[in-house]
């Protein structure tokens, strides 16, 4: 049975639960509302897909609570995100994060060139980082059906989810609608950079950032 509870010291025990034992929580974000679960659990991963809709040529984000845990994710950002990430995270930016050798995410794409590549997000949120805190790093996306509209309460995404998630955490209205914006490195692009997908921090925000002090975002 699915239920829309509270954020609180007892659901967040719920949730973590939920999570490790292969289940799907609904939670909010500095943007919309996500669906998450165990980014290492391929039964798992499979049940946000199902739920969702979505094709599985789709990525899934991976939701943080702080850079310092990339490293136990076997991840990391390469020039010029990493100098990006301090400019705009926690916030709406996705920077495309590379895998090492032992990264085990189920979440990993592998790119024509070989390398194994992860889009993460830190959310800029004082409610998100209790939760992320209380239930470790998640594999999400928004919690609407593929082709839907981004929820902005746990209400919304009720509707839209329903059964399929076990669990809704009610953080209150989030900002808005429009979803965080995606960014690949890109030797071949001139700034070094590719927008993959634009969204609530405008391209132009990013390129801008890349110039300051002369350019040495892009070192």
């Amino acid at each position: 049975m699915s239920e829309i509870r509270a954020i609180t010291d007892e659901s967040l025990v719920l949730a973590s639960d939920i999570v490790r034992r292969g289940g799907l929580v609904v939670i909010p974000t500095d943007t919309v509302y996500g669906v998450a679960c165990d980014p290492f659990n391929a039964e798992a991963i499979a049940k946000i897909y199902e739920a969702k809709r979505r094709p599985r040529y789709k990525a899934l984000q991976i939701i943080l609570s702080s850079v310092d845990e990339l490293d136990g994710l076997r991840l990391y950002l390469p020039a010029p995100l990493n100098r990006l990430a301090a400019a705009f995270l926690p916030g709406a930016f996705s920077p495309i994060a590379q895998a090492d050798d032992g990264s085990t995410l189920g979440t990993l794409r592998t790119e024509s060139n070989g390398k194994r590549t992860q889009a993460i997000r830190i959310p800029n949120s004082a409610v998100s980082l209790r939760i992320l805190k209380a239930i470790g790093p998640v594999a999400a996306s928004s919690a609407n059906r593929s082709g839907g509209e981004s929820p902005q309460t746990a209400q919304e995404a009720y509707e839209a989810l329903g059964s399929d998630v076990e669990l809704y955490l009610d953080g209150g209205a989030t900002q808005g609608h429009i979803a965080s914006t995606v960014v690949a490195a890109d030797p071949q692009e001139r700034d070094g950079i590719a927008i993959i997908r634009e969204g609530m921090i405008p391209a132009a925000a990013i390129r801008a950032a890349l110039t300051i002090n002369g350019g040495g975002l892009g070192a």
